[in-house]
This record gives structure tokens, C-alpha cells and sequence, in this order.
């Protein structure tokens, strides 16, 4: 809320005349928004569940448990060996995220743009970015983990690779934070054309393909920890991971008229957990 502090500035050193708070030598138009951050996109999950699909306050769903059932050979007028498939379960259990704007109507009478709206739009983007963070939280428990050096490597690559495919799982997308895009960018197997075999990582900024994985970049400014940055998850999308959106963002507006003021209650209740965690592997750089 850098703007609702700045206001709130202007408010603790003016001479106390309301009106003359935000006249427009103050605050001129337009706004000049804040960057929107890189965050990953839904479709990279393997499930995603809505509110109509979430009855209760959490919900399992069953994943059938792989190399379970097994064939054997059978002796002639022997008894065939009995055997079924195996199954496990994984809980979501979607938790409450919120945030409550307040703004004085003096506040909203003399600003230049429409605060609360603005403010609304703003937390909108923080559920976004925490949902990235719960998502990236999530892969952190994949089976694979493969410790790199100051720089990510090809070696670090193909060893996450056959990580996940030993367990015949398919590597599907490369997840990376800042400095692991900044690493691969120097790796000239995939910077130069000839090389790589693929031109569409130079014509879409590098964020494109390798060894036949999507390339996308998660802004280190949305993940748990500044730390993220040296991070990089390689995942098979069909396998890895769920999200479950108990409800979706909700605003509801409300006055205080005893105060003043004017304001919105934002929330969320989501989960993210890993489905499969041998369809996923984390490279660690230091």
C-alpha cells in the first residue's frame, strides 16, 4: 500500500487543513502503476478445483498407486495369483487468506484517482503473488533434489531429468527463479542457435524451450524468500501438483460511519499441495 502510506505522509506534516491534502501539484495524473510480477500461470497445474467441486472444509483425492498390480507367470492348471491396484490419498485443505482496506472519505474527497478501487486492484495482485508462493512452497517437497554450484549446469538439467523419469514420470516444464534464467542465458548450448537447434528461445526472450521443457520464470519478489532466485523445478505438469479454491477472491464493501471512512474486505481460501512427488524435482544453486 506504498500510495495509502504516502497519503498517510502528507496527512502527519500538513499544517491539519484536509482539503489541501492531495491537490494537484501532488499528485498529478495519471498514476504510474507498480511492475506486475512474473507469477505462474494456473495452467501449469495438474488439477485445479473450484468452490462447486469443494463441499466441506477440505477434500481428498485418490491417486492410484503406480507398479501396484503385477503380472506373473502361471503354471499350467495352477491357481492365477490374485492381486489388485493400490491407492493413496492427498488432503487439501484450502486456509484463509485476507487483507481489510480503510480510507478516510476526506482521503477519497481530494485524491486524484479512485483510492479505493486502486487499493482493491492491489490486493487482487497479492493473491495472485501468493499463490505462486504456495505453489513454489509445495514443489520444495519433490523427491528429486539436485545441488548445483554457484551456476546452474546441463549436468544439473539432465540430472533432475532422469530423476523424474526413473519413476516414468515425463518432464514437462522448467520452472526458474532470476538468477537460474540468468545462468541459463549464459549457458551458450542454449544461447546460440546454432547449437541449441531451436531459435524460439531468442525470439521470445529466452523463455522458450529446452531439451523440449517450457521455460517460465517466477519473480523472486513472489516467492517465499529472496533465496528463490537460485532455485529451479523441473515438473511433469500432468502429475506434480493440485490447487483447490475453496472460494475464490471475494470483496465486500463496507462503511464505518462512525469513523469516517469507507473500505473492502478481500479474501481467499486455496491449498496447494504436491500430488506426486516423484513427478517433480528441485535444483538448488548456491
Amino acid at each position: 500500500m506504498a500510495e495509502m502510506k504516502r497519503i498517510k505522509e502528507y496527512i502527519d506534516t500538513d499544517l491539519g487543513t484536509a482539503g489541501t491534502l492531495l491537490i494537484p501539484k501532488l499528485i498529478m495524473e495519471p498514476l504510474i502503476e507498480e511492475v506486475d510480477k512474473t507469477l505462474l500461470p494456473r495452467e501449469l497445474a495438474a488439477y485445479v478445483w473450484g468452490p462447486a467441486q469443494i463441499k466441506g472444509s477440505s477434500f481428498t483425492t485418490d491417486l492410484e498407486t503406480p507398479n501396484a498390480l503385477d503380472v506373473r507367470i502361471v503354471g499350467e492348471g495352477a491357481e492365477v495369483p490374485m492381486d489388485t491396484g493400490a491407492y493413496e490419498g492427498v488432503t487439501f485443505t484450502p486456509v484463509k487468506y485476507g487483507v481489510a482496506i480503510r480510507i478516510t472519505r476526506e482521503m477519497m474527497e481530494d485524491s486524484q484517482f479512485e483510492l479505493l478501487q486502486r487499493n482493491i486492484r492491489l490486493a487482487g495482485k497479492r493473491f495472485a503473488e501468493k499463490e505462486t508462493e504456495l505453489i513454489l512452497t509445495a514443489l520444495d517437497s519433490a523427491t528429486t533434489s539436485v545441488g548445483g554450484g554457484a551456476a546452474i549446469t546441463i549436468a544439473n538439467l539432465t540430472t533432475a531429468a532422469l530423476g523424474i523419469e526413473n519413476y516414468d514420470y515425463t518432464p514437462t516444464d522448467l520452472i526458474v527463479g532470476n538468477e537460474v534464467l540468468q545462468d541459463l542465458r549464459n549457458v551458450d548450448t542454449f544461447v546460440e542457435a546454432n547449437k541449441a537447434g531451436n531459435t524460439e528461445m531468442l525470439t521470445r526472450g529466452f523463455l522458450g524451450i529446452i531439451y523440449g521443457w517450457n521455460v517460465v520464470r517466477f519473480s523472486t519478489n513472489a516467492a517465499p524468500s529472496s533465496t528463490y532466485a537460485k532455485y529451479a523445478y523441473l515438473i511433469d505438469r500432468s502429475q506434480a501438483y493440485g490447487i483447490a479454491i475453496k472460494r475464490d477472491i471475494t470483496i465486500e464493501n463496507f462503511d464505518l460511519p462512525t469513523y469516517d471512512m469507507q473500505g473492502a474486505v478481500v479474501t481467499q481460501r486455496i491449498d496447494v499441495k504436491l500430488l506426486r512427488a516423484k513427478a517433480a524435482a528441485i535444483i538448488t544453486t548456491s
